[in-house]
């Protein structure tokens, strides 16, 4: 695909309202500040020396190949790869100024600020309603009242209300797949995060859903600091005010979405967006 393509692509989203927003690296207070992060599985390594921030209050797209790092960067964001045996980084990650890794961290609170959807949409086997307020529940909210209004609000919120409002009591399993991805998020807002996080949301669906999640990413930003994994490379130019490309473990350049899909500062993101390799 060409450079021309993507800068079409940059005229049509400031045409509809999504024009170019991104803020360059270090001139605002970032959501996460990352230095010199490095990670390892066992004897391998899977990210070098990662230094970027992520601005507050809009969508940071991570691009590059198959298995250049970037979930497992995104999965560092909020210590999901703990769950993981044999791991371990270095580096620093800042969220708000506050070192993710420091003692006094409670990952409870801090995976409630940083909620995350997966590749695939992964509803729990309990009805519409009980995946949604799930998590207030888990953290000991049981007024009745209190619940609906929050799986009201997050449903809302994921553009899946109308939809199932007269379905809630129904099995969250009797989705379809771009109706479950949006349960997923839903579920993930009911904790009230302030970053979410996306692991390619509609890698797995049709045209018309994966439509739906890009058009509710761009109004989730308003409220959220968003950081999403694609390998689409028209989807991170849509829905992102900043992109990050990742290369062996690397990032190899991170800049504004507007500069890096128009005016690339290295020429191997540029080979890659264009379609020469990846």
């Amino acid at each position: 695909m060409s450079t021309l393509t993507y800068s079409s692509i940059i005229s049509e989203r400031s045409r509809i309202g999504r024009g170019p927003t991104g803020i360059p690296q270090g001139e605002t207070t970032p959501k996460f500040k990352v230095d010199n992060l490095s990670f390892w599985y066992g004897a391998k390594q899977a990210l070098f020396d990662i230094s970027m921030n992520v601005p507050q209050h809009s969508v940071m797209a991570l691009i590059g190949p198959s298995g250049c790092g970037k979930s497992t960067f995104l999965r560092c964001l909020n210590r999901m790869n703990d769950f993981i045996e044999l791991t371990r980084q270095t580096g620093h990650i800042n969220l708000d100024g506050e070192d993710i890794h420091s003692r006094t961290i409670n990952l409870v609170a801090l995976r409630q600020r940083v909620g995350m959807v997966f590749q695939r949409s992964n509803p729990f086997p309990k009805s519409i309603y009980e995946n949604v307020v799930f998590g207030p529940r888990v953290a000991g909210l049981s007024n009745r009242t209190q619940l609906m209004e929050i799986c009201e609000r997050c449903l809302r919120s994921a553009a899946l209300w109308e939809e199932v409002k007269d379905r809630l009591s129904e099995p969250a399993l009797s989705l379809s797949g771009g109706q479950s991805q949006r349960l997923c998020i839903a579920r993930a807002l009911a904790t009230d995060p302030e970053v979410i996080l996306l692991d390619e949301p509609a890698s797995a669906l049709d045209p018309v859903s994966t439509s739906r999640i890009e058009d509710l990413v761009f109004e989730l930003k308003r409220d959220y600091t968003i950081v999403i994994v694609t390998h689409n490379m028209q989807q991170a130019a849509r829905v992102s005010d900043n992109t990050a490309f990742f290369f062996q473990g690397k990032v190899i350049e991170v800049g504004s979405t507007d500069q890096m899909y128009t005016r690339p500062q290295v020429k191997q993101t540029e080979d890659y967006i264009t379609g020469r390799f990846g």
